[in-house]
């Protein structure tokens, strides 16, 4: 999961690496009540890299500019997608700006240190300058300092950029994270650095062991978006595409507008995407009958939709929203098969033969048919990501559905894709 620039930023705050003064606009109006001095900078946050980084930026002298400003960077999209939010950011004038980045390499099974003296540029470009550094024992500042020296720095240039990428790496590991990335890193006349921008790469499977990343990426969503939404609950994001095939159920908007990215990038086209109520004050879904209700609502429409092959469910939530959500999700499969629904946490001793869920499984597995309503409607296959605190519980509650049970998006989005693109409706339920 990528987080968006200003999200990036506020965990480089807490970790104690410089950024600007900033604000978040969730529309344009909100520009009225800026806190920070002009001149301005008005950046376009979107999950998606590789655009020419020119779009996503404007220079503002004024409160009038920016209103006009914000109103178009809203509506310009980036590699197809439009942006939810803003970032109103200080300008900042840089006599030099680096590239630094700390990754999980794979293959070597090590972090790796990269770094360059030509910052902002894409990363193809980077590479004939770019300098590495893999950690290969216990960290130390030395593999900062290593790495300063390889990019050719000089005097005081080596002590305080060393600085910047040992807190880099502190926030890696804290964090569990794939990818870090600072693109600039900005030096000012008096030696005074500045992150410019930020890219950071949450590891999906450690991802739970984060409520504070979780609560982080679901923020987006208590302002709604500025893209002429409805004003109900659960409404579609960024309108239809009528060339898609999948439909998308989130609970957050920064959590759509990545999992729509990821569906782009897997080379799979997304129909509509639903957002659910979602962040009380307290950062968790209030766990209520209409709560529930409206999210079997966004499922039973994309499942009864024209043209959607795949409806793709992901959600971020604690232990009760998870449990809350996976009952909803059972007792909708055993409605469209005009059974009474049963599955509940306080008929977990049930017998496993006896349980409607065992033999809506047996009667799927053995008749090689997709689940179907009680009018005999067949519907599109469901791909389920679930994440709490808890969630293998989750896997023990559903294990009689047929399902493939995962709280790893990418595997989640590529079923999603590949189910899409087979067109076939076999039972095939992802959790």
């Amino acid at each position: 999961m990528h987080l968006l620039e200003y999200q990036a930023k506020e965990l480089f705050r807490e970790i104690g690496i410089p950024v600007l003064p900033a604000q978040r606009i969730d529309h344009p109006t909100d520009i009225k009540g800026l806190q920070i001095p002009y001149p301005v900078v008005l950046k376009s946050q979107v999950s998606t890299y590789g655009d020419n980084p020119a779009r996503r930026i404007r220079c503002v002298e004024n409160t009038i500019d920016a209103i006009a400003a914000a109103r178009a960077i809203f509506k310009l999209p980036i590699l197809g997608k439009h942006p939810q939010v803003l970032l109103a950011e200080s300008r900042y004038n840089a006599e030099q700006e680096f590239y630094l980045a700390v990754f999980l390499d794979y293959n070597l099974a090590r972090p790796v240190l990269l770094g360059s003296s030509q910052g902002r540029m894409d990363t193809k470009t980077l590479i004939s300058d770019m300098q590495k550094v893999v950690v290969e024992q216990n960290f130390s500042p030395f593999y900062g300092r290593r790495l300063a020296i390889k990019m050719g720095l000089h005097g005081n240039l080596i002590e305080s950029v060393s600085g910047i990428i040992n807190k880099m790496y502190q926030l890696f590991v804290q964090k569990d994270l794939d990818i870090l990335e600072i693109n600039p890193l900005g030096v000012s006349p008096t030696g005074e650095l500045m992150a410019l921008d930020g890219r950071i790469a949450i590891n999906d499977k450690a991802l739970r062991r984060h409520q504070d990343l979780i609560n982080l990426t679901s923020t987006m969503a208590e302002s709604g978006s500025y893209q002429d939404m409805p004003t109900n609950s659960s409404h579609n994001f960024n309108g239809r595409d009528l060339n898609g095939n999948i439909g998308i159920i989130c609970n957050s908007m920064c959590l759509a507008a990545t999992t729509v990215d990821m569906v782009y990038q897997a080379n799979g086209k997304p129909r509509q995407c639903h957002l659910v109520p979602t962040i009380n004050s307290n950062q968790y879904w209030p766990i209520t009958p209409g709560a529930i209700e409206e999210l079997q609502e966004a499922l039973r429409k994309l499942t009864t939709s024209e043209g959607i092959k795949v409806v793709l469910v992901n959600i971020l939530s604690n232990r009760a929203t998870s449990n809350a959500a996976a009952e909803m999700i059972a007792n909708y499969l055993l409605s469209q098969r005009g059974e009474t629904p049963v599955l509940n946490s306080e008929n977990q001793e049930q017998n496993s033969t006896s349980h409607p869920l065992r033999s809506l499984h047996q009667d799927l597995l053995s008749k090689g048919k997709s689940p179907r309503s009680a009018s005999g409607i067949e519907r599109p296959h469901l791909v389920i990501r679930l994440v709490g605190t808890n969630f293998h519980s989750i896997q023990q509650r559903l294990a009689q559905l047929p399902v493939h049970f995962t709280d790893n998006l990418d595997e989640a989005v590529n079923e999603a894709v590949s189910l899409a693109r087979k067109g076939s409706r076999r039972p095939n339920l992802v959790i």
